[in-house]
């Protein structure tokens, strides 16, 4: 065993240890869309006397940290994003209606005396003097200036008065300069004679007279009430003493908020969507083992293991950031194993090649062979997984919510796949290939030898490039068509994208889809859109919808489903709506320049330019397939078109990879002939590499649940089209564009210079395969 090999063994067991430590020593941070609850947004506007700014959202915040103890939810979260907005997520909390009226409340708290009744008809606006309000009984009466605000208040708390029997009431103790101003006040009010209107001291609650007392006859004039304690009563009921008190104890909000985006998830449909997941990731994983263990043998069974280790490295490196783990998450967590497949396919592939060429010169060797494998295969792998960790970061960048949480799982996935295919399998597939037991039987390690499509290919040597204009002439096809359908049919563009409110039921009996339509349309709502699903499954979308609406909707399909449990409700207001729309069209054209410039450094302008409009050929090919089938556009399918476009660079990069080795090695051959050897040398790798995908995305396709079904179909489509783009659309643009190009061929480098039978292999397979321009 040399040294290098040794430091790599030891590395990747530090790596396994540590990644075990924190699997057992760590527990996940689940989403709200995995273990239940309300995630909500608040915007902070500008009042009359601050501007909601940075400092501003900050105080916001601290006071609705204080509302939220007070509610007693467990493990809440409260974040700012940006200068205005604040993120909150209340896990369990099922009905927002309350969390979100408490939260949103400003309770501006103020006491003022009470001057004289009012005939004005009209509420006076501008200064505190002079401020007329409607009493508790609808009278109206003139205000004063305020003595004092909600900041001199030390505490409320709700209590009921059982000597008395007069209900609840909010018990108030002052502080400080509060006790004094209140004795000020209440001494001030108590010269009045008993029944005058001026002996009232009012407390105001957000512009709202909550209670006006009179001034207890037993307090001297000038003395007033001192001890700082005093009550406020207004015939309130438990849960409005309660609340208010929360409110008090909580403080006033700096600024006022709105709410602009609401979603909540039921529990059960949490654990649903992680057994679904769970079930798919443990199907697709086995069938995608067997598969490589089938095709590659002896080192298959040992990528397997490594794609194990993967799983524990990914999930290990996801418990030491803290990320969290939401449903888009665990399906960029279970289609992180298709992109580890890869690197081990490329790298298997590649030493086949070296053995196959080694043993037509002087004998195989292959720990030979394995180590030019992984050599060889290290740009392609480097360059393929950059352009998918630069779609996983536009998304943690551009995106919000779930959506963030799968570019954060899709970036930690690719990186630990790298370390899984470049250094565990490396290890093993060392220790393995170096056995005398192994050597006798080099059939045994599945790279001494061609797979079968690659002898099909060598036997009958396709040229594919000879029918390029044909295959372009398909693809401008399939893009009229898929055009079609965005311009005919247009897309369903989901809440997220428009705003408005989308809200799931689940009926314990099967209702049909007129029979909801009519519930909700008696309950006051008849251009909602409401949708069925296996039976028992309610949708019901619309522009507004309150949330005295969506209880009367709730109690509509109880009269016609019997039992009925509202498993998710989203709310996105009409200018986050359209933030997101702006933000997914920026991320998508963001995506398309930033792999354009990325490839034209690494490779030529004529490989990026052929790269990125095969990507955006796989674009528009989705979005037409879907706005065929009317399937909603969310932010869950913006996170499965960029990953699309991230594989579809991927294919490319594999392929232009090769391209650039075969012609700087033989640099006056017909660029043609090297794009269709090209083709057919990397075609092995893509359908393998396609296969294993497709394994995980079938899985979840058919066990994912409503929302992963989509993510995987889309997926589905632009792994199929994306296979066909890389070789039958970008290829030929290629050789389109670099006929009309003056630039000369690419010097050897690296890539091509020190590989034994690199130059030999390149003429002979030119050679063999008869290829024309």
């Amino acid at each position: 065993m040399t040294r290098a090999t040794r430091l790599r063994a030891l590395l990747a067991l530090a790596v396994l240890a540590l990644s075990g430590y924190f699997a057992l020593t760590q527990s996940p941070r689940l989403g709200l869309d995995l273990r239940g609850g309300t995630h909500i947004v608040l915007e902070t506007r500008d009042s009359p006397t601050t501007e909601a700014g940075r400092e501003a959202t900050e105080r916001t915040l601290e006071v609705l940290r204080h509302r939220i103890d007070a509610l007693g939810v467990s493990e809440p979260n409260l974040v700012r994003s940006g200068d205005k907005r604040i993120i909150v997520e209340l896990p369990g909390v099922q009905d927002p209606r309350e969390a979100a009226e408490v939260l949103g409340r400003t309770a501006q708290l103020s006491f003022h005396p009470v001057l004289d009744p009012a005939e004005d008809t009209a509420e006076s606006s501008g200064t505190d003097s002079g401020q007329v309000l409607p009493d508790e009984t609808g009278a109206r009466v003139r205000l004063g200036p305020a003595a004092l605000t909600g900041a001199e208040v030390e505490s409320a708390e709700a209590l009921i008065d059982q000597q008395r029997g007069s209900g609840w009431f909010v018990s108030v103790d002052l502080r400080g300069q509060g006790e004094k101003d209140w004795a000020d006040l209440t001494g001030e009010a108590a010269c009045a004679q008993p029944g005058d209107p001026s002996r009232r001291v009012a407390i105001v609650l957000d512009k709202k007279i909550i209670s006006s007392p009179q001034v207890d006859p037993s307090v001297s004039c000038g003395t007033g009430i001192t001890g700082g304690t005093t009550q406020i009563t207004g015939s309130f009921s438990q849960q409005e003493a309660k609340e208010l008190g929360l409110l008090i104890n909580g403080g006033a909000l700096p600024v006022p908020v709105d709410l602009i985006e609401q979603r909540t998830v039921g529990a059960t449909l949490g654990d649903e969507a992680i057994e679904a997941s769970a079930r798919a990731a443990v199907i697709g994983v086995t069938l995608t083992a067997l598969f490589i263990v089938c095709v590659y043998r002896l080192l298959g069974g040992l990528a397997a293991v490594a794609l194990a280790c993967y799983g524990l490295i990914s999930y290990a490196a996801l418990l030491a950031v803290g990320a969290t783990l939401t449903l888009p998450g665990l399906a960029g967590f279970v289609l992180a194993i298709g992109m580890a497949v890869d690197a081990n396919v490329l790298v298997f592939e590649r030493a086949r090649e070296e053995y196959e060429a080694r043993r037509d010169r002087r004998g195989g060797n292959l720990g030979t062979a394995l180590d030019s494998g992984f050599r060889n295969a290290l740009s392609a792998i480097a360059d393929s997984n950059l352009t998918t960790l630069i779609a996983a970061g536009l998304l943690f960048f551009l995106a919000s919510g779930p959506v963030r949480g799968f570019g954060v799982t899709l970036f930690l996935g690719v990186l630990a796949s790298m370390i899984s295919a470049l250094l565990i399998t490396r290890v093993l597939a060392d220790f393995a290939v170096r056995r005398r037991a192994v050597a006798r039987r080099p059939r045994l390690t599945g790279i001494a030898g061609r797979g079968r499509v690659s002898r099909w290919l060598t036997d009958h040597t396709p040229d594919l490039m000879r029918h390029r204009r044909r295959w372009l002439a398909a693809s401008a096809a399939v893009l009229v068509l898929a055009t079609g359908g965005l311009l005919g049919r247009g897309l369903e563009l989901g809440v997220e994208f428009t705003g408005g409110r989308f809200v799931e039921y689940a009926t314990s009996r099967p209702v049909s889809a007129e029979a909801a339509r009519d519930a909700v349309a008696d309950a006051g709502q008849p251009r909602a859109v409401v949708q069925i699903s296996d039976g028992t499954k309610v949708s019901v979308r619309t522009s507004e919808l309150s949330n005295a609406d969506e209880s009367g909707i709730h109690t509509a399909l109880a009269g016609i489903g019997g039992r009925t449990e509202k498993t998710s409700d989203e709310m996105i207001g009409p200018s986050l709506g359209d933030e997101l729309r702006r933000n997914a069209l920026i991320a998508l054209g963001v995506a398309l320049a930033a792999q354009l410039v990325y490839l034209a450094v690494r490779f030529r302008w004529t490989f990026a330019a052929s790269s990125v409009a095969a990507m955006a050929h796989d674009t528009l090919i989705l979005l037409g397939v879907f706005a065929w089938l009317g399937k909603p556009v969310d932010g869950v399918f913006l996170a499965a078109l960029l990953t699309v476009i991230g594989y579809s660079v991927n294919d490319s990069v594999v392929l232009f990879d090769r391209v650039r080795e075969l012609w700087s090695a033989d640099r006056r051959a017909p660029f043609a002939g090297v794009a269709n050897n090209a083709i057919l040398q990397t075609l092995p790798r893509t359908l393998h590499t396609g296969m294993g995908a497709l394994f995980i995305l079938g899985a979840l396709f058919a066990l994912g649940g409503d929302t992963l079904r989509d993510f995987a179909l889309a997926l589905l489509i632009g792994v199929t089209v994306g296979t066909y783009s890389s070789l039958f659309t970008a290829a030929p643009l290629a050789i389109a564009l670099e006929a009309r190009g003056s630039a000369p061929p690419p010097r050897p480098g690296r890539s091509a210079q020190g590989k034994p039978g690199n130059r030999t292999r390149a003429k002979r397979t030119q050679e063999d395969s008869g290829a024309r321009v």
